[in-house]
């Protein structure tokens, strides 16, 4: 009976001490600390503009700075996450390996725990130094734009280096609201679907909302993010368009906070009305509302440990054209198709062929079984975000586009049967060798479905 009295008690102090290291850990994942920081991006010269093909000269001022903002997040571990937002266009390749290898030079943070997003102004500078179908400018003019790069370069470095020595101790949550301006711009007509309001196409109004608190409840930062183009306006003056006004707001209402915007599935979505300056502060205020009212609800709590996972998707292209179809194109009378062949045989001639594949990045990031984020490279369309929401249901899911690599339209196996601009037609403005293979949508949701499972086995 002793030694059965002596047994029991090994096993209740054994029990204790598992619940005890439990509850720590339960503890532990609740502390994080986080570290935010912002600077400004506008060109100090006249610049070209990026993201209509019809400017015919640089621009002209500006309606409101443009900004790039940085969110370090670091669990219980040390694991941190890097997440930054950008006041641009596009996120060239080139840009994000600069800042990854310095985060992993100087602060030994891995590539897949960089997450850069640009809000897809189209009234942002143009950032590749690289010839473009669209733009044809002059050396002088293609120097200003290469002394904007290297300081946007040299900036963003910065920017992250000072959100991380702004590390400290903080709370995560998350909640989410709707915001209605968004709507689907692919109509049908009968002579195939054209660039126009369609009230009956898909959509996803969601905006998800991260709030960073300090540890006496005061807002530290708040990421967001919508699905929809910023392209309300298209004038020569620099403006983060609606995503630039809800961000200014946010931070006039909630002064320390810093306000970063991450857009969504929004390549075949478009903010209506657009054209007016006020219709931008209007979609502003009304994106701004919809992070308010998330914000007001008790907030889910999101816990550590961080994980993440980013891989390079080789994607094929249907056909790739011969130097004799290319040859013929550069007598087309369509000036982007002439001078997409043309730079094409440039491409051939250096390199001895062209590219059989693109690299597209998948990423994801696991908060614990409280949140997960994608982040998906390229100009892709509202159906990622919809399935993906429907197929993984574990946790809440975060669906972000254009980001780590700002490429081309990613059509869905829907909108590429239908075509159009974003089904295919949008190719002919860049240096891709073809429309992307039917499989497309398949492999890329595929592979973010591998990470995901990777994630959950760490």
């Amino acid at each position: 009976m002793k030694r059965i009295g002596t047994v029991a008690c090994l096993v209740l102090l054994i029990v204790a001490a598992r619940t005890s290291c439990a509850s720590a850990a339960d503890a532990a994942s609740d502390v994080w600390k986080a570290g935010a920081a912002a600077v400004v991006i506008t060109p100090t010269e006249p610049t070209w503009m990026a993201g209509y093909g019809g400017r015919n000269k640089p621009s002209e001022g500006k309606f409101q700075d443009l900004f790039a903002k940085a969110l370090v997040v670091e669990d219980f571990r040390g694991v941190r996450l890097v997440i930054l937002t950008l006041d641009l266009v596009t996120v060239p390749r080139p840009l994000r390996d600069h800042v990854a290898k310095h985060l992993q030079e100087q602060h030994r943070i891995d590539p897949q725990s960089l997450l850069m997003n640009c809000s897809h102004t189209h009234s942002g500078p143009l950032v590749r130094i690289t010839k473009s179908v669209i733009y044809q400018i002059t050396p002088d003019e293609m120097n200003a734009v290469a002394r904007n790069l290297h300081a946007l370069e040299k900036k963003l470095v910065d920017l992250v280096d000072a959100a991380i020595k702004d590390l400290a101790p903080a709370r995560l949550s998350y909640c989410h609201a709707r915001a209605g301006f968004a709507m689907n711009r692919r109509l049908p007509s009968e002579t195939g679907f054209r660039n126009s309001p369609n009230p009956e196409g898909p959509v996803d109004h969601d905006v998800p909302v991260l709030r960073v608190e300090r540890p006496d409840g005061k807002l530290r930062a708040v990421l967001f993010g919508y699905a929809c183009h910023n392209t309300t306006l298209g004038l020569y003056q620099f403006c983060g368009d609606y995503a630039g006004y809800a961000q200014e707001y946010l931070e006039a209402d909630h002064p320390g906070a810093v306000a970063l915007f991450m857009i969504g599935c929004g390549a075949d979505q478009n903010p209506y009305p657009r054209g007016k300056l006020e219709h931008a502060q209007q979609h502003g205020r009304a994106l701004a509302n919809a992070v308010e009212a998330a914000l007001m609800p008790k907030p889910r709590p999101v816990r550590g440990p961080l994980r993440a996972a980013f891989e390079d998707l080789p994607v094929g292209f249907v056909e790739v054209p011969s130097p004799e179809e290319l040859r013929k194109q550069t007598q087309s009378k369509d000036r982007y198709q002439k001078r997409r062949a043309e730079l094409m045989l440039e491409e051939l001639q250096e390199k001895g062929k062209l590219k059989d594949s693109y690299p597209f990045p998948v990423q994801v990031i696991q908060f614990d079984q409280d949140l997960m984020m994608v982040a998906l490279g390229g100009e892709v369309v509202v159906d990622y975000s919809l399935r993906l929401k429907r197929e993984l249901t574990a946790m809440p899911l975060w669906v972000a586009g254009y980001s780590n690599d700002v490429f081309a339209y990613i059509p869905s196996a829907r909108v590429a049967k239908e075509g159009g601009y974003e089904g295919g037609a949008a190719t002919v403005l860049t240096t891709l060798p073809g429309l992307f293979q039917p499989e497309l949508e398949e492999r890329i949701v595929g592979k973010v479905h591998e990470l995901a499972r990777k994630l959950e086995g760490k």
